[in-house]
C-alpha cells in the first residue's frame, strides 16, 4: 500500500499538522487514542476515559481529526481536486456548499471546492490556534461556547469526507489509499455519533456508507 507522506503536493508543501495541548495529560489522552485504534478497538477509541473532562476529550480529537482529513486532502489538493475539475463545493449532484465564516466572509459565497476547503482549513487553524478557544496547555478553561465551536468544526470536516468520497473515490483507490480513508472515516463517525456532534440532516451525503460502516 502506498503511504500519505509519499506524496506531495504539486508546486508546494503539506499544510503542519497540529499539536494536542501541551502536557503530559493531554499527550496522554492522544496515547489513549493511538494505542486503542492500534489494537483495532475504534469503539473504545472514541469512548471518554473515566474521570477525564469532556471539553478535554474533545479538544484532543478535534485536533486528532482534523489532521486526519488535512493529510488526506492534500494527496489530492493541486493535483487531482482543481478549480477546473471541481468548481463548486459538493457532495454528490445533490449537495452544494457556500462558504462564509461569520467574520471574514459573512455573505454566503460559492467557491470551487479547492478553495472551499483552502478556506475552511485555514478557518479551522484559525479556531484551533485561539488559546481563548482551544487553550494551549491541558487544563486551561474552555469559553462556554466551545461545544458548538466544536460541532461547527465537525460539521465542516464532514464535508470534505463528503467531497472526497463523492468526486475522488476512484482516485483514493488508485493511490491504494481507500483502506486508510475508510480508517479515518470510521473514527470521525463513531466519535460525532458516540457525542450526537453533527446534525442528521448533515449527514444525508454520506447516510448509505455510513450506514454499512458503523450503524
Amino acid at each position: 500500500m502506498a503511504s500519505l507522506f509519499s506524496f506531495s503536493k504539486k508546486g508546494g508543501t503539506f499544510r503542519s499538522v497540529k499539536n494536542v495541548p501541551v502536557g503530559a495529560k493531554g499527550l496522554t489522552l492522544k496515547q489513549h487514542i493511538e494505542h486503542t485504534l492500534g489494537t483495532g478497538a475504534v469503539e473504545d477509541a472514541v469512548r471518554l476515559p473515566a474521570g477525564e473532562d469532556m471539553n478535554e476529550w474533545l479538544a484532543v480529537n478535534t485536533v486528532v481529526f482534523y489532521n486526519a482529513v488535512n493529510v488526506l486532502y492534500q494527496v489530492l489538493d493541486e493535483t487531482l481536486c482543481t478549480s477546473q475539475r471541481c468548481p463548486v463545493m459538493s457532495a454528490g449532484p445533490q449537495y452544494e456548499y457556500l462558504w462564509a465564516d461569520g467574520v471574514k466572509v459573512k455573505t454566503p459565497v460559492k467557491l470551487s471546492a479547492p478553495d472551499y476547503i483552502n478556506c475552511l482549513f485555514d478557518w479551522v487553524e484559525d479556531q484551533l490556534d485561539n488559546p481563548a478557544i482551544f487553550p494551549q496547555r491541558y487544563g486551561g478553561s474552555f469559553p462556554p461556547t466551545f461545544g458548538a465551536t466544536v460541532r461547527n468544526i465537525l460539521k465542516r470536516l464532514f464535508r470534505v469526507y463528503g467531497h472526497i468520497y463523492h468526486s475522488h473515490f476512484r482516485q483514493i483507490e488508485r493511490l491504494e489509499l481507500e483502506p486508510h480513508l475508510n480508517t479515518c472515516f470510521r473514527h470521525f463517525m463513531l466519535f460525532t455519533l458516540e457525542f450526537n456532534l453533527i446534525d442528521e440532516r448533515e449527514l444525508a451525503p454520506l447516510k448509505e456508507l455510513i450506514d454499512r460502516m458503523v450503524r
